[in-house]
């Protein structure tokens, strides 16, 4: 591929697919050097996703094989079966992690999709808090933080046109 062709941006990448977040010249949309920090945020976020999607799906697991270990509080209003649950929670995490897999490959369409699962992520969290609530709060401070990296910084490594 020539180098040298006038309005064509050429991007080398280090052991990585085109369009990775994963470069040592990442330009923006508009054509300027991408901030490190943006950069950073955005590999911290999907990392992030992986994490958080694999503890939802772990913890989704333990309520399908283990009922016992969580104990629901009385008069709850989304007082359902731990098995249901469990499976909530294992079908979100596998999704959200495979979207931060997505997202750390620099796909314009996982910054969507990670916002999305991220915002269904922590409301499914939000209405688990009664059967354990560290760790659904910290389910939740992930996923915000998620949301925060790819909606301030994910516009700044858009594949080039």
């Amino acid at each position: 591929m020539p180098a040298f062709l006038p309005g064509v941006m050429v991007r080398s990448v280090i052991c990585a697919e085109e369009g990775s977040a994963v470069s040592n010249d990442a330009y923006s949309r508009a054509g300027r050097q991408t901030s490190g920090w943006a950069v950073g945020f955005i590999m911290f976020a999907a990392i992030m996703m992986i994490m958080a999607g694999v503890f939802q799906a772990l913890e989704g697991l333990i309520a399908i094989f283990k009922n016992e270990f969580f104990v629901a509080t009385r008069n709850y209003l989304f007082q359902f079966d731990t098995t249901t649950w469990g499976w909530i929670h294992l079908v979100i995490g596998v999704v959200v992690a495979f979207a931060g897999w997505g997202l750390l490959s620099g796909r314009t369409w996982a910054r969507a999709v990670a916002i999305t699962l991220a915002v269904l992520s922590a409301i499914a969290n939000f209405l688990f808090i009664p059967y354990y609530p560290f760790w659904s709060l910290l389910i939740i401070a992930l996923n915000v933080f998620v949301i925060w990296a790819v909606a301030a910084h994910g516009g700044d490594l858009r594949e080039p046109v």
